[in-house]
């Protein structure tokens, strides 16, 4: 018989990964977070769905992190939330969170596992996690695959939101497979690293997919005084929401 010793809570682990929002972070961090869920909130009731996919264009730029953080959030809300690690190429949740990866996406859409046995309850109050697991030889088949499918819509009735991490836009397609089950994407942009061109290349890959940018969190910034107003700033087509 499997014993599973995946359901303890481990919010001390989670508190102490670094750049993780916890208790002690900075107010205009917590805020800059708060803000985003806000809108994402109003987002996705409009479009009828619970489901949202973080990306950003290249690797590096703190997309886990500010995922770990937006789930965090909304977890907040005494709403179920459940995080999904999506890259199967490069995982990275599991190290974030202190979470043990021996199994998660991956084996699951195999057969290899179960849901109910390999998704780690209440890593803080109110936030499951299913960690990528084995990086599989296919992984852009996995995710495509109707198994995944299938688990996307059971998680979906089961939990008030569903976060996914994402494989980078501008590294892999992979995160474009899974348009049709999210109410549209949040991309990831890092002060003085993503670039003009990759902003416009990610809005063009999405709108090309018939999907949407719900909107872009913008992390590793220096808060400014001159036009700072709430953490968010208005470029005019879509909003950013800042944060460390």
């Amino acid at each position: 018989m499997k014993l599973n010793l995946k359901k303890k809570t481990v919010d001390s682990g989670v508190e102490k990964a670094k750049n993780v929002i916890s208790s002690d972070s900075k107010f205009a961090i917590v805020e800059g977070y708060k803000i985003a869920r806000t809108n994402l909130v109003f987002s996705l009731t409009a479009s009828n769905n619970n489901c949202v996919a973080v990306t950003s264009w290249s690797k590096g730029e703190g997309k886990s992190t500010a995922t770990v953080n937006l789930a965090i959030s909304f977890a907040k809300m005494n709403k179920r939330v459940l995080l999904i690690d999506t890259d199967l190429r490069r995982p990275n949740l599991h190290n974030l969170l202190k979470l043990d990866n021996e199994r998660g996406v991956s084996d699951v859409i195999a057969g290899m596992g179960d849901f109910d046995s390999e998704v780690h309850r209440d890593v803080i109050s109110h936030l499951d996690v299913l960690t990528s697991g084995a990086i599989p030889p296919n992984p852009s088949e996995l995710i495509a695959s109707p198994t995944f499918a299938e688990l996307l819509e059971r998680v979906k009735t089961e939990y008030d939101y569903v976060i996914m991490d994402t494989p980078p836009l501008g590294v892999v397609a992979d995160t474009l497979l899974l348009k049709d089950f999210v109410g549209g994407y949040v991309m990831v942009v890092r002060e003085k690293v993503t670039t003009h061109g990759d902003i416009e290349n990610a809005l063009q890959n999405i709108r090309l997919a018939d999907s949407k940018v719900l909107g872009f969190l913008k992390v590793g910034c220096t808060i400014r005084s001159k036009g700072y107003k709430g953490n968010r700033y208005n470029y005019g087509y879509n909003n950013y929401y800042y944060s460390r």
